[in-house]
């Protein structure tokens, strides 16, 4: 059961170490994680994932602009910004999805400088590639359909490694930023963006209801699934709040962890350098 507010009971206990050499499925036998508020098998939340993204690819980054107001461009930026990336950086964007953190980066990195979109996800990519290469930065993009955690990269390849709105789906979220870790670079810097909760109580409940009656209608209405969009809110709030996750990522061996929120929190950018 989740608590009253929505958060599971052990925070992001679920978060747990996995072999890497051992296959999903055979792993979730008795493993559990939250897809939303549902407990579920370790190996069928990603196949839940796996299907709501195979649902909303397609209007993705439309929903995301209806929903987000347009806000969700701004918080992108400001993310990629943050991140003060070099000409000549090789960035390798997690759960790139449909490419718009790959595009800010790009823009960064210069000529010289390359980004990986990095997705399981087949249809989402395929929603984003014309509006990679309908950009004059398509020749400092490319991609990878794989597993964010286990990543098909070398060790210490990268100069920089983003997620912008990913990480929460994961089964193992910990598991993610542990190979994040590893194909940076001595140095090299980790940005996540990911959603939270308002700090403001008025604020928190007017979202509420945005998110849990509006939000998952205008789903139904536009992509033909309030499911969707109800997956949303509630993974949100099942996802740890900035302190608990800036610990994690302490522990995993970042250095100079922080974070910013933005929108009264409702999205925050977290940073942190590979030591």
């Amino acid at each position: 059961m989740a608590t009253r507010d929505g958060r599971p009971p052990q925070g992001i206990g679920k978060m747990a170490d996995t072999d890497h050499e051992a296959d999903k499925n055979l792993t979730a036998n008795h493993e559990t994680a939250y897809f939303g508020y549902r407990r579920v098998a370790a190996a069928e939340k990603w196949q839940l994932v796996h299907q709501h993204f195979d649902t909303v690819a397609r209007k993705y980054d439309l929903m995301n602009s209806l929903l987000s107001f347009g806000l969700h461009h701004l918080w992108k930026w400001t993310a990629v910004k943050m991140m003060a990336l070099h000409p000549g950086d090789r960035v390798l964007d997690v759960c790139g999805g449909t490419a718009d953190l790959a595009i800010l980066a790009a823009g960064r990195v210069g000529r010289a400088g390359r980004v990986v979109v990095y997705d399981i996800n087949r249809a989402m990519m395929a929603a984003g590639r014309p509006k990679v290469a309908h950009s004059t930065l398509a020749p400092r993009i490319s991609y990878i359909q794989g597993d964010a955690e286990r990543l098909s990269c070398p060790d210490a390849c990268f100069d920089a490694a983003m997620v912008g709105f990913g990480i929460r789906n994961l089964t193992h979220p910990q598991v993610g930023f542990r190979e994040m870790h590893r194909v940076l670079k001595p140095g090299g810097k980790l940005m996540c963006l990911e959603f939270s909760k308002p700090v403001t109580g008025w604020f928190g409940r007017l979202y509420d209801f945005y998110s849990f009656q509006i939000m998952p209608a205008i789903g139904k209405l536009m992509v033909g699934s309030w499911q969707a969009y109800t997956y949303l809110p509630e993974s949100i709030r099942m996802f740890s709040q900035p302190e608990e996750l800036c610990a994690v990522l302490t522990g995993l061996g970042f250095s100079q962890v922080g974070y910013r929120r933005l929108t009264n929190g409702i999205a925050v950018v977290y940073s942190g350098v590979k030591t």
